[in-house]
């Protein structure tokens, strides 16, 4: 699927505020030569089915950026594409690097047509500058993550489609305010099932900014576009590459996921006799998050406990002890934590085996060279099929686990 983008009107490198393509007026921004170039196109694809949608305008930005020419003149060219071709969604970009559509909260968007308006946001590490190096990593995603909702976030609660039309990091692996970004990112993301597009795929650029042969270290290619630069990050966004629900997906009740976004994978059970495990989300049991704070696989009374620090966390029958009740805590609320028996305080981890054990709960706040990633997980809606919750195996594996409660009593 194809989304027509008109990105610049002088052709060059992408973005500063004084381009002179930063918005409506600008130097090499004419709006009536932008409509004339949004009616064109919007009329040279018509009836090309792949191509499904057009995105008015990237980034707008700069002195002259306010927000009564920007309904005067989105509402416009949205107007103007949906005349010349009714068949493709009509996607709008927010103010100040497209990272601000707030006003639209309180102001909406008044079109002649529905069903096929789209709002866009970008979304980077650099968006907020160094924050995630110089601060607490839990912190930071707590602050950032608020700031999303308030900005463009609060569009998906509204009932509003939101595209991530541009996200991505820099995939050496080396550059940790960037490491740091993208768990935080990849949960909301699967949060709010959000659809998106990665910036980028090229390896390297013919000429940009007077370089010629530069290499893009965000690109999925490596520099002579022979082999993916990253593999490790393709797995980590795979997950999030189908819908965890919404049109298409039928599935009964929705359930939960466990998400760990630094692996992209989710936590799964192989065999009661064997512990929790990250895995493909697609094999995940069904899960429940209880009003008591239980997490329980959903349709039984099996849920997580907590044995001891260090060990592997298991499924048990009875869920009535404080290890069985799992609080979403931090200010990223990520970590899900639960109290032994000793009145100690764990949260679940990841050990090398991909193992889900319980350790004690880490950078909580404060301390910026702190990485809490391997106890980052989300609770998330899904209607996906569940492999293991349809099969016969599982209700072996019910009778296995009851077995197991019962004889540790």
């Amino acid at each position: 699927m194809v989304i027509l983008d008109n990105h610049v009107t002088q052709p060059g490198w992408c973005c500063s505020n004084s381009d002179g393509n930063g918005f409506f007026g600008d130097k090499f921004f004419d709006p009536n030569l932008w409509i004339l170039g949004l009616t064109k196109m919007a009329t040279l694809f018509n009836g090309v089915t792949n191509v499904v949608g057009m995105s008015l305008r990237n980034e707008l930005r700069g002195p002259k950026q306010n927000v009564d020419d920007w309904y005067k003149y989105m509402v416009k060219g949205a107007e103007t594409i949906h005349a010349a071709n009714p068949d493709v969604l009509v996607i709008l970009s927010g103010l100040n690097f497209d990272k601000d559509l707030s006003f639209i909260q309180k102001r909406p968007v008044k079109l002649t047509f529905k069903g096929k308006l789209v709002f866009e946001a970008h979304w980077y590490a650099f968006t907020d500058g160094e924050a995630w190096v110089n601060g607490n990593p839990n912190q930071v995603c707590g602050q950032v993550v608020g700031n999303v909702m308030r900005t463009s976030g609060f569009l998906v609660n509204q009932g509003w489609p939101l595209f991530i039309s541009e996200f991505g990091v820099d995939l050496r692996g080396t550059n940790v305010n960037d490491n740091r970004y993208l768990s935080c990112f990849l949960t909301v993301a699967a949060e709010l099932d959000l659809d998106w597009a990665l910036w980028t795929l090229v390896g390297s650029y013919y000429f940009r900014q007077g370089v010629v042969g530069m290499e893009e270290f965000y690109g999925i290619l490596n520099w002579d576009w022979s082999q993916v630069r990253n593999v490790s990050f393709l797995d980590r966004i795979s997950s999030l590459q189908l819908p965890f629900r919404g049109p298409g997906i039928t599935i009964g009740n929705p359930y939960k996921l466990i998400f760990h976004p630094l692996t992209g994978l989710c936590v799964i059970r192989t065999s009661v006799l064997d512990p929790l495990t990250l895995g493909p989300c697609s094999l995940s049991d069904a899960w429940s998050y209880t009003p008591q704070k239980i997490l329980s696989i959903k349709g039984t009374y099996f849920c997580i406990e907590a044995e001891n620090e260090g060990m592997p966390a298991s499924l048990v029958g009875i869920c009535s002890d404080s290890n069985t009740r799992w609080e979403m805590i931090s200010d990223s609320k990520l970590h899900l934590s639960s109290k032994l028996s000793d009145g100690s305080d764990v949260c679940l981890d990841v050990d090398d085996n991909n193992i889900i054990v319980t350790n004690a709960c880490k950078c909580l706040s404060r301390d910026p060279t702190c990485d809490p990633s391997s106890q980052w997980f989300k609770l998330v809606d899904s209607g996906r099929k569940s492999t293991f919750t349809t099969s016969s195996s599982s209700m072996l594996n019910s009778s296995d686990l009851l077995w197991k409660s019962l004889s540790s009593i």
